[in-house]
């Protein structure tokens, strides 16, 4: 049975059918077409197009077939149908009769495979968002195994200066957490609902779309039917995100190839994740990570082939777009391959710690820690660093690392070297330096480590993130800020006046809930403070009431504003995220306004504390 055939007097040649037929992968998306006809049906009998008798025969047919493709998803393959809209028409058929040629009524192919790919791609997402998030946890647990083991770092593939192994696991996590976020922005954007669009021009039954899409778990509609069938940009960003996140699943793949290789022989593989040669019976190879770094170029292969497939093509829907599905299919498959077995491969990667802590003192890498000493001592940079080179040849002649050569040898090249440059010259000394943000220090990294653990927490639990409050939100501020009022921590404040200033606001949402709260209250130009800083109890620990910090701290950055401040009985959690302690008596006189409201002010015990946005640098991945 053709769904077109009316209009057509002769047969469609074989080999036609052969190259313009989609069954043969579009069969895939058959759990999401029978997602989409019984909401359809249900539509449809809402709007007394179809009987309820008839509704009830098609709910049911629906309901046997989907039942015998869990058991057989191939099960279309076995017919000559044209896609897998067809198939499902002329199986419901063959069950249930003449009624299921109702069930096209009102609707398109166009709508209802633009339908069908969005709910494989939010369902594909969720699953991707597990295994990133899998991905990371295994991160973290390395980062945490090896959180003091040194390892040299490399600029150029040569050693440049010695680094934690977990600062190094660390960089990765930055990056899968991005993937991560990006790949929930891409989810965000692909929740929209094209049924009931038709073929182009909008359904010509008057369906309720907004109900409708809901009815499929979409958090909206489509706003154009025009748009709604020819849109593919849902497909390139998940293209898009997996490109990059390939990218950096390849450049972690190749940092453990190298670190693995005979010329480096840091990290070992266990023989559960490794293969050896055909013919040199001496070689562990890292293939695991090789295929991963190989698979890279074929996932960007297929954004690429459908950004060109994409760019030209007029308005509606053109046969053109039947080409979006294999690659899409392949790239998601191959994506969530790659995530998976990078989760499964890290606990076998161990690192070999002699090894690891004398190849970070080869290669001259303490030399900018002797630059660094010559500084401390009021040289200028530059010429410390031309002494250090020259010091670093002197050693190189003499065959010896730079913190055994003489002291009477440096002291001939500069008089200012003295007896404690071996101190500064040692692995200790050069890591407990760099104790800045994001730096290699013990300190920071175990401060990294943690922050990274309770954002972790917190995508896990629910995929929190921060935004721009709306006026949705005020009542459920309000509860917010009401229960930390009565516990003391906050300042009471009228749901009236909260919605007057929800421009002010940020919140961190879960599960489509507020859990948390904060505002910037301009007093003029340059300064700013962070009021009414609040999350639910059962939300605090997992670092979302630094992110809203963030969050604000941003948006004053983009207002131009130079120092933030706060009062606060928790001046810890604060100082962690950069503000320093300060006399509020030098505050402006209409910033302690707000404390003749407060029952405490005649015996005040918060902590004022500013932060000077033009020293600051951004702390936390944002929401």
């Amino acid at each position: 049975m053709s769904m077109w055939g009316g209009r057509f007097e002769g047969m469609t040649a074989a080999q036609f059918r052969a190259f313009n037929d989609s069954l043969r992968f579009d069969y895939r998306l058959a759990p999401y077409e029978l997602q989409a006809c019984n909401a359809w049906v249900d539509a449809l009998s809402q709007q007394a197009v179809i009987t309820a008798k008839e509704a009830e025969e098609l709910t049911q047919g629906l309901a046997n077939l989907a039942s015998i493709l869990d058991q057989q998803p191939a099960w279309p393959l076995e017919s000559n149908a044209e896609d897998i809209h067809s198939w499902v028409e002329e199986t419901l058929e063959s069950m249930i009769g003449p009624v299921a040629r109702k069930l096209h009524t009102g609707r398109s192919r166009n709508d209802l495979v633009a339908t069908d790919l969005r709910l494989y791609a939010l369902a594909q997402g969720q699953a991707l968002g597990s295994a990133l998030l899998d991905v990371i946890e295994q991160l973290l647990v390395f980062a945490e195994r090896y959180e003091h083991q040194v390892i040299p770092g490399y600029t150029h593939l040569q050693r440049a200066q010695p680094i934690l192994a977990a600062h190094w696991a660390l960089a990765y996590v930055e990056m899968i957490e991005r993937d991560f976020l990006r790949l929930q922005q891409a989810l965000e954007r692909a929740s929209c609902s094209p049924l009931g669009s038709g073929a182009l021009a909008g359904s010509g039954m008057p369906i309720d779309r907004v109900a409708l899409g809901q009815a499929l778990g979409f958090q909206a509609a489509c706003r154009n039917s025009l748009d709604a069938v020819s849109d593919r940009d849902f497909v390139l960003e998940l293209l898009h995100t997996a490109s990059v996140s390939m990218m950096h699943l390849s450049r972690f793949s190749e940092d453990v190839i190298f670190y693995c290789s005979g010329e480096s022989s840091i990290f070992q593989l266990s023989d559960a994740i490794a293969s050896g040669s055909s013919l040199m019976p001496q070689k562990k190879n890292p293939d695991v990570f090789e295929l991963i770094r190989g698979k890279t170029g074929r996932v960007a292969g297929h954004y690429q082939a459908l950004l060109t497939t994409m760019k030209g093509l007029p308005m509606a829907y053109n046969k053109d777009l039947q080409e979006d599905k294999e690659g899409f299919f392949d790239a998601m498959t191959q994506w969530s391959d790659c995530l998976n077995i990078l989760a499964f491969t890290l606990p076998h990667i161990s690192i070999n710690n002699e090894l690891a802590m004398s190849a970070a003192q080869l290669g001259y890498s303490n030399a900018t820690d002797l630059a660094d000493y010559l500084v401390d001592r009021g040289m200028a940079f530059r010429d410390a660093h031309d002494i250090s080179g020259r010091l670093v040849l002197l050693a190189i002649e003499a065959r010896l690392p730079l913190e055994q050569l003489p002291l009477e040898s440096m002291q001939a090249v500069c008089s200012d070297v003295q007896a404690d440059v071996y101190a500064a010259l040692s692995l200790t000394a050069s890591l407990q330096r760099r104790d800045v943000l994001g730096g290699t220090s013990p300190k920071q990294v175990s401060e990294a480590l943690r922050q990274a653990r309770l954002r972790f927490r917190g995508e896990r639990a629910g995929h929190t993130h921060v935004r721009q409050a709306q006026l949705a939100d005020v009542s459920q501020i309000a509860e917010l800020i009401r229960f930390w009022a009565a516990e003391g921590e906050h300042l009471p404040r009228r749901t009236e006046d909260i919605m007057q200033a929800i421009h002010t606001f940020a919140v961190a949402e879960a599960n489509e809930q507020v859990v948390g709260c904060g505002a910037l209250y301009v007093y003029g130009t340059g300064l700013a403070e962070i009021r009414s800083l609040g999350l639910e109890p059962n939300h605090t620990g997992q670092g979302l009431g630094a992110e809203i910090v963030e969050f604000l701290l941003e948006q004053a950055r983009q207002l131009g504003i130079r120092r933030v401040i706060v009062l606060t009985r928790r001046p810890k959690f604060f100082v962690r995220l950069g503000f320093q302690i300060t006399d509020k008596s030098q505050w402006p006189e209409k910033v302690m306004k707000d404390c003749e409201m407060c029952p405490r002010r005649d015996a005040c015990d918060e902590t004022a504390l500013e932060l000077w946005l033009e020293r600051s640098t951004k702390i936390l991945l944002k929401k």
